[in-house]
């Protein structure tokens, strides 16, 4: 994700849980030119017709990779001068009212966020911030690039690890984590499972999502 931001692409995450029909849906409608993916996965995700497939771990990607430079990415690698109006990512709707829908959103949209949390939360070069919630879910975003633009460490939790709160008290204690996000009903359930007592380096936690 931080690499196609970087060079002034937009993407569009895939749950490879969801089922087929709603995956092809959401391929069709965005229409990417490139499907990034491992080997465990590609036979879960719809092709998208006339799209690159680079999958991850493959022989010849490792190598493309290891070629790489690891500088910056400039405007003048990139095809075209990156715009704040520029799209960063589509998210797509749970479709609880109808068809599922695109929602597209512009890379000064995550700057003016980040921006935001850094002044009212201030990130320090000695938090940990914990990413835990799956990127076909808008709170994914701070928490995949709020650490990174404040050059703070990002503790990034297993697949489907946001769900046990037995795994995220062990992570948050092994991994000295400082900051993380819940929805008003996890954070219940952790608590309740939790002796938070046993979290001590915890400083913030973000609530969004539900009532609370």
């Amino acid at each position: 994700l931080h690499a196609v931001v970087r060079a002034g692409g937009a993407y569009l995450p895939l749950d490879t849980t969801l089922p087929t029909d709603r995956l092809t849906h959401m391929i069709q409608t965005a229409a990417p030119v490139c499907l990034v993916t491992d080997l465990p996965s590609l036979d879960a995700v719809p092709v998208p017709a006339d799209a690159e497939v680079v999958v991850i771990g493959a022989p010849e990607v490792t190598a493309d990779l290891a070629s790489l430079r690891g500088d910056s990415v400039t405007d003048a690698d990139r095809s075209a001068v990156l715009l704040p109006r520029h799209l960063a990512y589509v998210i797509f709707t749970s479709g609880s009212t109808g068809r599922p829908k695109g929602v597209m959103v512009e890379h000064e949209a995550i700057v003016n966020r980040l921006q935001w949390m850094q002044g009212a939360y201030r990130l320090a070069s000695d938090d940990r911030v914990l990413q835990k919630t799956p990127a076909g879910f808008d709170v994914s975003v701070w928490e995949f690039f709020w650490p990174l633009a404040e050059a703070t460490p990002l503790v990034i939790a297993r697949p489907e690890g946001h769900k046990d709160p037995d795994y995220l008290a062990a992570l948050i204690r092994e991994q000295r984590v400082t900051v993380l996000h819940f929805v008003p009903s996890m954070l219940a359930a952790f608590l309740a499972d939790t002796e938070i007592t046993t979290c001590p380096t915890l400083r913030l936690v973000v609530c969004s999502g539900e009532a609370l």
